[in-house]
């Protein structure tokens, strides 16, 4: 009987066929070059409600070290954007997330003292809510907290991200209850 969770992978140079466990097959992780990229870096973030509050994460790498940001990452090789933003999430956050949609895309280009681009990522910003699990900072996070949403113009972000949670709430009023 043939079972799924085993592929044949071909090798016609050696001639041989040999037999690779899907279940043990891990996904390639490239590894970017993220200061002083050869190209964008495509980047996933992700505006996320808990009732009235809105999640956000302090940035614990550069680029903006420090400043209060949205949680997300890196689109890893053959993954898609919205698999991309949830395991970002439950890797820096610990939380499960389901996706309500799509709020906006922008480019982040940072360029040095000598106009050389030090950074530069294309970031798809998706609005959602929390499904469960309990907070915590991971890696690439020195602290995150919930703010209420009638507070967030209050906090010291960038005017982005600002703009991003705005938009994102009101594209909630007209989906999720969440």
């Amino acid at each position: 009987m043939f079972d799924i969770r085993y592929f044949i992978f071909l090798c016609p140079a050696a001639n041989v066929v040999p037999f690779v466990r899907y279940k043990e097959k891990r996904r390639e992780r490239l590894e970017l070059k993220r200061e002083y990229p050869e190209s964008p870096i495509v980047g996933v973030g992700g505006v996320i409600f808990d009732g009235h509050t809105v999640l956000l994460a302090k940035r614990g790498q550069e680029p903006a070290k420090g400043a209060w940001s949205l949680p997300g990452g890196a689109v890893e090789l053959g993954e898609k954007l919205i698999d991309a933003l949830k395991r970002e999430i439950r890797e820096e956050i610990g939380i499960e997330i389901e996706v309500g949609g799509l709020v906006r895309v922008l480019d982040r280009i940072l360029c040095d003292d000598g106009d050389r681009i030090r950074y530069h990522y294309i970031i798809v910003d998706y609005w959602g809510w929390k499904v469960s699990g309990e907070p915590a900072p991971g890696s690439d996070t020195s602290d995150i907290c919930f703010v209420p949403l009638k507070e967030i113009q209050k906090r010291d972000i960038h005017k982005e991200v600002l703009e991003t949670i705005l938009m994102a709430a009101k594209l909630r009023e007209g989906g999720h209850p969440n």
